[in-house]
C-alpha cells in the first residue's frame, strides 16, 4: 500500500543522506582520475604507433561491404539481447519497446561516463520509473551483470579448450605480477564487508529468477547472445578485411580482451579495450595493421556510429519521462 500524499518520507534525511552524495562524488573522482590516465596513455600509444593505425584505417576503407553489413546487423541485435537479459533479471514485465530503446541509450551513456556508470544509471532510472524500488532495481542490475560475467567466463573456457594454445599471455615480469596481486588483495579486503552483503542480495535474486524457468531462460539466453554477438561483430570485421585467423580464435581474443579491459574503468573501455583487443589479435598471429583495422572497425560499428543517435534517444527518453 502506498503512503498518502501527506505522509512525507524520511528515508533521505539525516547523516546517511549527506554521506551518499559525498561517496558518489569520491567514486566519480576516482573513476575520472583513472580514466584520464588511461586516455593519456592511449593517446601517447596512438601517436607512437600512428603509421600502423593509418595503414589499418586504409585497409578498413577497402573492406568487404557484405561482411560489414553482417557486423552491423550483429551490433543492432546486441541491444535487443541486452533488453532480454534485463527482463530476465526483473520479476515484473517491462514495456518491450521502451526497454530496447533504453538499452540503446544506455550504451551511448556508457561511452560518455566512466565504465558501467552511464549504462547503470540509465537502467536504474528506467527500472525505478517502472515502479521497482531502488534496492530491487540495483539488485536486478547486479544479477544481470553477474550472469554476463559467468557467461563470458564459460565462453572463454570453452573456446580455450577448443583452441589449445590460442590464448597466450604477454610476458610480464614477476614484479608486476606481485604488485597486481597485492593491489587486488587490498581491494578485496577493503570491500569485503559491503561485497558480502551485496553478494547475498544478488544470490537471493538469482534463486528467485530460477524459480521461474522463463525468467532464467531470458537472463542466461540474453546474456549468452549479447556476448556472442559482440564477438560476432569482431569476427565479421576480421572476415571483411581478410584477417587470416580462425573465427573461434578471434572470438577468444575478443572475450579475453574485453574481460581484461573491465579492470581499467574508462568510458566504454576507451583506450583499455582498444589496446587489449589489438594486443590479443597480435598475439594470436595477426599483423599489426590488420589488428588495428579490426579494432577500428569494431569501435566504429559499436561506438562511434551509434553514439550520436544513442545520445539523442537518451534525450528523448528523458523528455518523455521514460527516464
Amino acid at each position: 500500500m502506498s503512503l498518502p500524499p501527506s505522509a512525507p518520507s524520511t528515508a533521505g534525511t539525516g547523516p546517511a543522506s549527506t554521506r551518499g552524495p559525498v561517496s558518489v562524488g569520491r567514486r566519480l573522482s576516482w573513476h575520472a582520475g583513472v580514466t584520464l590516465v588511461v586516455v593519456v596513455c592511449a593517446a601517447y600509444a596512438a601517436r607512437r604507433h600512428w603509421p600502423v593505425i593509418e595503414t589499418g584505417a586504409g585497409r578498413l576503407a577497402g573492406a568487404d561491404r557484405g561482411w560489414l553489413l553482417v557486423a552491423t546487423a550483429a551490433t543492432v541485435a546486441t541491444w535487443a539481447c541486452s533488453a532480454l537479459a534485463q527482463q530476465g533479471a526483473v520479476a515484473r514485465p517491462l514495456p518491450t519497446g521502451r526497454l530496447v530503446a533504453v538499452q540503446f541509450a544506455a550504451s551511448a551513456a556508457n561511452h560518455v561516463l566512466p565504465a558501467g556508470i552511464g549504462a547503470g544509471a540509465v537502467n536504474l532510472r528506467f527500472l525505478t520509473r517502472c515502479g521497482l524500488p531502488v534496492t530491487r532495481s540495483a539488485t536486478a542490475l547486479a544479477v544481470k551483470a553477474t550472469a554476463g560475467t559467468v557467461v563470458r567466463g564459460c565462453l572463454i573456457a570453452a573456446l580455450a579448450l577448443a583452441c589449445p594454445g590460442a590464448l597466450r599471455l604477454p610476458h610480464v615480469s614477476a614484479t608486476v605480477w606481485v604488485v597486481t596481486v597485492a593491489v587486488a588483495a587490498t581491494v578485496v579486503v577493503l570491500v569485503a564487508g559491503p561485497l558480502r552483503r551485496a553478494l547475498r542480495a544478488v544470490l537471493a535474486d538469482v534463486r528467485a529468477v530460477h524459480e521461474v524457468p522463463a525468467r532464467a531462460a531470458a537472463l542466461w539466453g540474453g546474456s549468452l547472445a549479447f556476448a556472442s554477438l559482440h564477438a560476432a561483430v569482431v569476427i565479421a570485421v576480421t572476415q571483411a578485411i581478410d584477417l587470416p585467423l580462425p573465427p573461434a580464435q578471434v572470438a577468444l581474443a575478443y572475450l579475453a580482451a574485453s574481460s581484461a579491459a573491465v579492470l581499467l574503468p574508462t568510458p566504454g573501455g576507451f583506450g583499455s579495450l582498444d589496446a587489449a583487443l589489438a594486443l590479443a589479435l597480435t598475439l594470436a598471429g595477426a599483423p599489426g595493421s590488420a589488428a588495428a583495422s579490426a579494432v577500428l572497425g569494431y569501435r566504429l560499428l559499436t561506438v562511434w556510429l551509434p553514439l550520436l543517435p544513442g545520445l539523442l534517444a537518451l534525450g528523448v527518453l528523458v523528455r518523455r519521462r521514460v527516464l
